[in-house]
């Protein structure tokens, strides 16, 4: 049973509750959606090992040395330090903005799931599945939470990418759960976390976006690791406005009360409330919607046959205000991902968005930049900037006199409709198949599928690491 913590700051009962999770804890809900996303975030880690960033921060990584090894997934015998791995593999996880995402928003699974599977294979006493999954709801929760102290978190980020901030203390928690580290030792993982925080906005849409994560991986891991060697920080972190408070202007912390404390005689988990959304092809979150309303007015404009698109007058698209993910003309591929107007039209040209549709001869052709030039974009009043609240809408007006409008309130792959558990593992086949055996494909679908009975989780390193005998890293064929 989780203590008693209503007597405690805010940081100390985070520290008591990381602590004391038990994986009795686990409800069957919790430990279904932390499972999909485990094997979601693995297919998407194992595709991105093909783009420039995650062979360029390989490069780096190589440069450090140390006995303790851990695995690069893909990499067929290949490993670096354990913070490094964490760091590389984080990057690969977010090298297409092909991850889960959350509301409030955030990626929590990127920041966590590679420093677990680092720092398992360095540890003494192989961990069990159901400990690796106990350890990883513990680094999810503790973003959650954190995102809940602030309504500001609520909406689309404009000054701060929210993997920096609350990633590297989900980081640190699932690591010092998995070193069974003490009450007090957990709070100063925390507090050391802390001082990593932190990204701006303005590097969103650029190669250094995917480095949130490996930063958030790898400084949580470390942050852990520096708690156990005995290093504190703030015992305070997570109550002063000088603490995590610098993040969120309306910041209000409450404990992380436990199963005694007026829960039912249960612990009440974020991830049971709050479901993720996984992503159908590898863009921002908000380019599912507008996708799914153009590829539905495509499909009106073509009732009758293929749609000439060459007729095309204007295309309106209405969306919800956010700078970041308003771009007219991406240049290259990290713009063409947070591009509202990219994504529209490159599901009106070719009736679908998928991992090519970024590549540089597609965003680079005529027919793209012909109708790029025709999109408008307005922001109606109703359209709140927040993944659980906007929508959009695509007008097509054709030089005929045609026109045509569709709406999507809620994608396929968000929350509210989520993607089937078909779709899902059909999703990670494809990716992790690009990089993988067949055979090493379905014995991490199984497990995976089947972790909470696994005895040793490392299991897992074998099988990442099986690659096709064509395939090998520093692919770097995605710019």
């Amino acid at each position: 049973m989780l203590r008693k913590v209503s007597h405690y700051s805010v940081t100390e009962s985070f520290g008591a509750a990381i602590s004391s999770l038990k994986a009795a804890h686990l409800t069957d809900t919790v430990v279904h959606r932390s499972k999909r996303m485990m094997l979601d975030t693995l297919g998407v880690g194992l595709l991105g090992t093909s783009t420039v960033v995650f062979n360029k921060a390989l490069q780096y990584s190589q440069l450090f040395k140390s006995v303790e090894r851990s695995s690069v997934w893909g990499g067929s015998g290949m490993t670096l330090p354990p913070q490094y791995a964490a760091f590389v593999n984080g990057i690969a996880v977010h090298s297409m903005d092909f991850d889960d995402t959350w509301h409030p928003a955030t990626h929590p699974s990127g920041a966590v799931l590679p420093a677990l599977l680092a720092l398992a294979e360095t540890l003494p006493t192989q961990p069990s599945g159901l400990d690796l999954l106990l350890a990883f709801n513990a680094g999810i929760e503790v973003q959650g939470r954190l995102m809940r102290f602030s309504k500001e978190a609520h909406n689309i980020p404009r000054r701060f990418h929210p993997p920096a901030v609350v990633g590297v203390m989900g980081s640190a928690a699932a690591s010092a759960k998995l070193l069974a580290l003490s009450p007090a030792q957990c709070v100063h993982s925390l507090a050391i976390a802390a001082s990593s925080a932190g990204a701006p906005m303005a590097n969103a849409a650029t190669q250094t976006k995917p480095l949130h994560i490996g930063n958030a991986a790898r400084r949580g891991l470390e942050a852990a690791k520096l708690a156990l060697l005995g290093l504190e920080g703030s015992q305070a972190i997570l109550d002063l406005e000088s603490g995590f408070g610098v993040f969120y202007s309306d910041y209000s912390p409450s404990e992380l009360l436990g199963t005694n404390d007026g829960c039912g005689g249960r612990f009440r988990w974020v991830l049971e409330e709050q479901d993720v959304a996984i992503k159908r092809f590898p863009a921002h979150l908000g380019m599912h919607w507008v996708v799914d309303a153009a590829l539905a007015a495509r499909a009106k404009l073509g009732a009758s046959g293929e749609p000439d698109l060459r007729q095309v007058q204007k295309v309106v698209l209405r969306v919800p205000p956010s700078r970041y993910i308003d771009c007219p003309f991406p240049a290259m591929e990290h713009q063409a991902r947070h591009s509202f107007q990219f994504n529209a039209c490159s599901a009106l040209l070719d009736n679908q968005v998928s991992v090519n549709s970024f590549s540089g001869p597609q965003i680079d052709r005529p027919a793209l930049r012909e109708l790029l030039a025709k999109v408008r974009v307005e922001n109606p009043q109703d359209n709140h900037p927040s993944f659980d609240k906007m929508y959009c809408e695509v007008t097509v007006e054709m030089e005929h006199g045609e026109s045509v409008t569709a709406r999507c309130n809620t994608f396929y792959g968000h929350w509210r409709k989520p993607l089937s558990q078909e779709d899902l593992v059909g999703k990670f086949e494809a990716n992790a198949s690009t990089v993988l055996s067949q055979e090493a494909v379905e014995r991490v679908v199984d497990v995976i599928g089947n972790i909470e009975k696994c005895p040793d989780c490392t299991v897992l390193r074998s099988y990442l690491q099986m690659s096709r005998p064509t395939t090998h890293l520093f692919r770097e064929h995605i710019d």
